[in-house]
């Protein structure tokens, strides 16, 4: 037996922990590539419904139907502007039901967020979020 030789099974073998690696790395970037783009289309998700919440609430406070649309449009404006949302031609569908104490207003948010903003990447293309929410107006305030 001499030694310093290698077995046979074992020469074969030299080096392909390294050769797996080289070619297995390259797909695992890709995965966590994915899997932050998703995570920040569900944060896009999460800020627009935010927004729309907003949007709602701000029109249940208003006195007037086309005041509660003005402040619907600014209150969502505002909040996608501060959470840095990755937002193009934002827009706000409002049913006011007249504004009577108890009645509920819904907002619809509907917004591009192109995909390049959003993944940070320059990945062309966008997506479209949209999101409902709902407010009571208040049932012991006063008719205008």
């Amino acid at each position: 037996m001499t030694r310093g030789l290698p077995s046979g099974r074992a020469e074969i073998e030299r080096g392909a922990a390294a050769v797996e690696l080289a070619l297995v790395t390259p797909l695992l970037v890709l995965v966590l590539l994915v899997v932050v783009a998703l995570g920040r289309l569900v944060d896009a998700r999460l800020v627009v419904a935010d927004a729309a919440h907003q949007a709602a609430r701000a029109a249940s406070l208003a006195r007037t139907e086309d005041a509660a649309r003005t402040q619907a449009e600014r209150a969502a404006n505002i909040a996608l502007k501060e959470a840095g949302a990755a937002c193009t031609r934002p827009q706000v569908r409002l049913t006011a039901g007249g504004l009577a104490p108890g009645a509920t207003v819904t907002a619809t948010l509907s917004c591009n967020a192109d995909l390049g903003d959003l993944t940070r990447t320059r990945m062309p293309g966008h997506v479209r979020v949209t999101s409902t929410a709902f407010s009571v107006v208040d049932s012991f305030r006063s008719t205008p």
